[in-house]
């Protein structure tokens, strides 16, 4: 196919239109706060009233970007797989350009619902909706108790001591140097990754499961997504963090902490909170509000800004919009499980190693199938062990499936059912 097919260089040539204008659309990095606001509002917080912050955003001007990827979507065959692929693509970086066009205004907000969604959207098969997942496991956290942790959880490990353990782990996983762990002073979240760097924030305390986390999220599936999909002659634009697939990335980055064990409760309970508090930011809650609600839920000052800040980056700090892409995490770990056990089902598991070629949507996994099959697309040059080992995956996803057929709410409570024979 890769050689009988026209339409594969005629979108390789529009893909590669797309990512040219695309290089500016710098949707996270130029939405989010400088480390001086953070500095700037904890210093005035104590022992008065808190301020809502004043953020300065730079006035953007994508037009011309923008003109160029309403050409290529509407060039683009949406018949084709690379073609739909393309121009639903193009289409989302124009809303992503749109957006930053107008940070900080009420327009980003509703650009970013646009984007990412809603925190009252169903999850799949008419499911609750994500901000009632959210407090599901908001509850649960709550009720457990910390005493439950095991000594060693709950000792801090210094940005500097992770930064040469997740290096080793990383030049150990590839053989060689292909990713470099790197201290930021200016970093507001804790860490953050690209397809060849992972910064962490230096000065920050990480806990046990942090290396585990930035491993198995961060570098083995958000930064070898990238690099995978540079290898993609056809298709480069899957080496680019697309907003179009956000909710997929979250979502198997998300999976692959819960499939490695390397997800607590307390993790979720982080994802979880972030969503309630962008629901409470629609509903008109300001920065400060947001800033006391993770305060008030266990979170120490300079934390609570980081989250609150995820909230409120590009959008007005006095409530009634919310940047909303900490909704995906949820929808999109259900979602992508759900995915899995699907192929599982269908005996087409090799989907699932596919989805680590680039960074796409499960739909687009499925839709490209034949272009892997053919070589118009190449496999995933690197795999997490997890998603290398075929029989284990399978067997995790055969018990969840089997296990999801059992009613909970039919079982009675253990210490009260009569024993087997009794009577």
């Amino acid at each position: 196919m890769a050689s009988t097919d026209p339409g594969i260089a005629r979108h390789a040539a529009l893909d590669a239109r797309m990512v040219k204008a695309a290089r500016g659309i710098k949707l996270l990095g130029l939405a989010s706060w400088p480390a001086s606001a953070q500095q700037a509002f904890l210093a005035a917080s104590p022992g008065g009233e808190p301020r809502l912050p004043r953020i300065e955003y730079p006035r953007l001007d994508f037009a011309d970007a923008r003109r160029e990827l309403d050409a290529v979507a509407a060039a683009a065959d949406p018949a084709h797989p690379l073609g739909a692929y393309i121009a639903e693509s193009a289409r989302q970086w124009n809303l992503a350009a749109q957006l930053l066009e107008n940070l900080g205004t009420p327009r980003a907000g509703a650009l970013s619902v646009a984007l990412f969604g809603r925190p009252d959207q169903p999850l799949p098969g008419n499911g609750p909706s994500t901000r009632e997942a959210a407090r599901h496991f908001i509850q649960i956290a709550g009720e457990l108790d910390r005493e439950l942790l095991a000594p060693e959880e709950q000792v801090p490990v210094s940005a500097t001591a992770l930064q040469l353990q997740l290096q080793a782990d990383l030049d150990d996983f590839f053989d060689g140097r292909v990713i470099t762990v790197e201290l930021d002073p200016d970093l507001i979240a804790k860490a953050a990754a690209s397809a060849t760097r992972i910064r962490l924030r230096h000065g920050a305390a990480f806990g046990d499961y942090d290396r585990r986390q930035l491993f198995h999220h961060e570098a083995l599936v958000h930064s070898l997504t990238a690099l995978n999909g540079r290898e993609q002659a056809n298709l480069p634009s899957l080496a680019l963090s697309s907003p179009r697939a956000t909710e997929t990335q979250e979502g198997l980055a998300t999976f692959a902490e819960q499939i490695t064990g390397s997800i607590d409760i307390a993790r979720m309970k982080r994802i979880s909170l972030r969503i309630e508090a962008i629901a409470m930011a629609l509903d008109g809650a300001d920065f400060v509000q947001v800033f006391r609600y993770f305060r008030d839920a266990g979170q120490n000052d300079a934390e609570s800004f980081a989250s609150a800040q995820r909230v409120f980056r590009g959008v007005p700090v006095g409530g009634g919009a919310a940047f909303t892409k900490d909704t995906v995490y949820l929808r999109g770990l259900v979602n992508v499980h759900t995915f899995f056990r699907q192929c599982l089902q269908q005996d087409r598991l090799p989907l699932c190693r596919w989805l680590f070629a680039g960074k796409m949507t499960l739909g687009d996994a499925r839709a490209f199938a034949p272009l892997f099959e053919s070589g118009a697309l190449a496999p995933p040059r690197w795999l997490p062990p997890w998603a290398e080992r075929a029989s284990g995956l399978a067997g995790m996803l055969a018990f969840s499936l089997f296990a999801n057929r059992i009613r909970m709410d039919k079982l009675q409570d253990a210490a009260g059912a009569a024993p087997a024979g009794a009577g």
